[in-house]
């Protein structure tokens, strides 16, 4: 007998190793996102509470979502993930409800706890709303988003020299004073509805790579899905390509 060197069996181990192979990558996948794909979510997510927070303390929306995203490194922060906690607001005098000791300026500090994140949003906004050293901001304009960091720097929101910097950054780069322009809508109109034909137009005749939709002007709700569907396809090639080699 000819041994032709192939077995039905290693094929089958092959095609079992691809297919494992592909359930792992897809669970990273969907496990591991990139920082500028997980700051679009991020904002996506949490949008809208912010500019209903900005209705009724009159904080800038702007101003809530990127301290969020700072203090919280887009809610993955370790803080974020154990108490709900995406201002890194500490305990204080007080304050009455849950806590978690965290390591921060000092070891063990005593930070506050939250059964959701929404709480932890109108906490933040009652913290600063209920604050004598915080009370000069409120008389600015939400419109005024740059007062408004560098107000919380010299109140001494955060140690860090940079701070009201880092904020404005984050605003303009990713365009939250937009959210600003929300405060005097109809919260019917609050929600953004998708411009027809932006993503077939702008992408026509090819298929949108990474860079892409890191650099295009949206909210990223797919860049999962694209991930994925890249990974089925790589690995639908090369089960092809086996069974091939099974028919000759």
């Amino acid at each position: 007998m000819i041994n032709t060197g192939f077995s039905i069996h290693r094929l089958l181990n092959k095609r079992s190793f691809h297919l494992a192979l592909l359930i792992f990558l897809c669970t990273f996948v969907l496990k591991a996102q990139p920082p500028l794909l997980r700051t679009y979510n991020y904002i996506d997510s949490y949008a809208e509470e912010a500019i209903e927070q900005m209705v009724q303390f009159n904080i800038p929306a702007s101003v809530i979502l990127a301290q969020a995203i700072l203090e919280s490194r887009s809610g993955t922060s370790e803080l974020a993930k154990r108490s709900n906690n995406h201002f890194g607001i500490k305990c204080h005098n007080g304050w009455e409800g849950d806590t978690i000791l965290k390591d921060d300026d000092s070891t063990n500090e005593c930070f506050r706890r939250y059964a959701s994140i929404d709480e932890s949003y109108t906490d933040h906004s009652l913290f600063l709303s209920s604050r004598p050293r915080y009370a000069s901001l409120f008389y600015l304009s939400v419109n005024d988003f740059k007062g408004w960091c560098y107000g919380l720097k010299n109140a001494g929101y955060a140690t860090s020299p940079d701070y009201a910097d880092e904020l404005i950054k984050l605003i303009t780069d990713k365009k939250l004073y937009e959210l600003d322009a929300c405060e005097k809508l109809d919260r019917k109109l609050l929600i953004r509805k998708p411009e027809a034909g932006i993503k077939t137009s702008k992408f026509a005749g090819r298929q949108p790579s990474l860079y892409d939709f890191a650099h295009a002007d949206l909210l990223f709700l797919d860049e999962r899905d694209v991930l994925v569907q890249s990974l089925k396809l790589h690995v639908s090639k090369a089960l092809n390509e086996l069974d091939e080699i099974a028919e000759k």
